[in-house]
């Protein structure tokens, strides 16, 4: 990894470090992970082989050498780690375990230059374009295709909302939070980030863990619903680390996968939700409108995916909640940010806003149900474009739930989570996981697959089917 001088300095505001970071996640259902191989440090030079940042690496990113990175109680190779001395304040706390804490998320570009080697990191993600092992040789050329035609437009979006993601900073922000409320109740831990396709990668903050001596880690991914293509695709990001490493395979490791059950999360949405409906007239006439991030219909059919049964529970779950205390209205789910000619889950949510103002509906409460940050599927997506639509359709009072971001009750069933999570902590021996729409039917599976390899070399040397490939993303 590359040299990082580090400097302790107390309570300073890390808004403006490129390579602060943390996250946080919770949930009732914990799984351990730990794999048993050879040393692995190997892994990690992957992360050095890039060519100015936009290379032949195994990651796109800028790279600085001896490059010092400042946090508000220790740092690390790449990623802000907050609390990292927190277990030698005192010589009893220093002959115990030194707790770790993983936060999981996307990531995101923070200039507009960074939106392309962003969107190739993100297409060149198996667990997004799923190509089966026969065909992966196509997983970067197509990654490369889709992110030089995308970038237009996504560079658009982020200039929307400043020139850049919010995600880092609110991340930040969160884990200090997380931080303070395990110290409230007592527990002290290094809190880390991992993003999955821009800084600080899940690789180097797992580095740092490594080099901590961490003895005892909780894995805390930022989706509150579980997805293959979310949290699934960083746990397999995890998972092939610590089985390529002799001191991770013996980490004991919990990984909270899901927790949009978790009676703080629902609380919180129906507190923010109950806020947001009385700034309307007429708060009962209100239709509460949840829009979450879509997936491909494929990963729910073919390959298991339980993203929409636990959306559609979670909705269940914030609705009862309201009911509970007297809040009677109407609701509707949708799902939006859909890439490509495949078909998503569905309603969409562009053509329900629109049936919804054809059918009368006058008020309009968005509920971003996916997304505990504001990002720019929450600022730009839905703040613009849905807005846009839905007066366009008809609908004459917009309202739209503030994403949780550092809401004390969520904040503190978070560390809830993480103290619930560690009993079952311990170092097991991962195997491979075989894809279920493989096991299911594999020579369906790789005709189709096959199909879609063969399209995508005539999309990388057709002009003309680039162009019109252009106009579908």
């Amino acid at each position: 990894m590359d040299a990082i001088t580090t400097r302790v300095v107390p309570n300073l505001n890390l808004s403006g470090s490129r390579r602060n970071s943390t996250q946080f996640s919770q949930t009732k259902s914990v799984v351990s992970i730990s794999c048993s191989s050879s040393e692995g440090s190997q892994g990690f030079d992957k992360l050095e082989r890039r060519n100015g940042g936009r290379g032949n690496g195994l990651l796109y990113g800028p790279v600085q050498k001896q490059r010092e990175i400042v946090c508000s109680a220790g740092a690390g190779t790449g990623a802000c780690i907050y609390g990292e001395h927190a277990l030698e304040r005192s010589h009893a706390h220093a002959a115990e375990e030194k707790l770790g804490v993983l936060l999981l998320n996307l990531g995101g570009p923070e200039t507009l230059q960074d939106v392309q080697p962003f969107l190739f990191n993100l297409f060149a993600d198996p667990d997004i374009i799923r190509l089966p092992r026969l065909f992966r040789f196509l997983q970067r050329p197509l990654a490369q295709l889709i992110s030089v035609l995308r970038a237009p437009k996504s560079k658009e979006g982020y200039a929307a909302i400043g020139g850049g993601s919010p995600l880092r900073r609110i991340t930040d922000e969160q884990a200090e939070a997380l931080k303070m409320a395990l110290e409230e109740k007592k527990m002290s831990a290094n809190v880390y980030v991992g993003m999955r396709y821009w800084f600080p990668f899940t690789e180097e903050a797992v580095h740092q863990i490594k080099k901590d001596k961490i003895t005892r880690l909780v894995v805390l991914p930022l989706y509150p619903q579980y997805s293959i293509s979310t949290s699934g695709s960083s746990i397999r990001v995890l998972q092939d680390m610590f089985s390529k490493d002799s001191y991770l395979s013996r980490l004991p490791v919990s990984i909270i996968k899901s927790w949009y059950q978790r009676i703080g999360y629902i609380e919180s949405m129906a507190n923010l939700i109950e806020q947001e409906l009385q700034k309307f007239s007429n708060p009962e006439e209100v239709m509460i409108f949840f829009s979450a991030h879509g997936v491909p219909v494929s990963y729910v059919e073919d390959a298991g995916d339980p993203y929409k049964d636990q959306m559609e529970d979670c909705i269940r779950l914030i609705m009862q909640e309201l009911k509970a205390r007297g809040t009677l209205n109407e609701h509707t789910l949708a799902y939006q940010s859909r890439v490509g000619p495949v078909q998503w889950l569905k309603p969409y949510t562009d053509e329900v806003l629109v049936e919804l103002g054809k059918n009368g509906v006058k008020s309009l409460l968005a509920v971003p149900v996916s997304f505990v940050s504001e990002h720019i599927e929450t600022l730009e997506e839905i703040d613009m474009e849905y807005r846009e639509l839905a007066l366009e359709s008809g609908v004459e009072n917009w309202g739209r739930v503030p994403a949780l971001g550092l809401s004390p009750p969520f904040i503190s069933d978070l560390a809830d989570a993480v103290i619930e999570a560690l009993p079952s902590a311990q170092a097991i021996t991962t195997t491979e996981v075989i894809s279920e729409e493989a096991e299911a039917d594999p020579m369906s599976y790789i005709i189709k697959m096959f199909f879609g390899s063969i399209l995508a070399f005539f999309l990388l040397l057709s002009p003309k089917l680039i162009s019109t490939f252009k106009k579908l993303l």
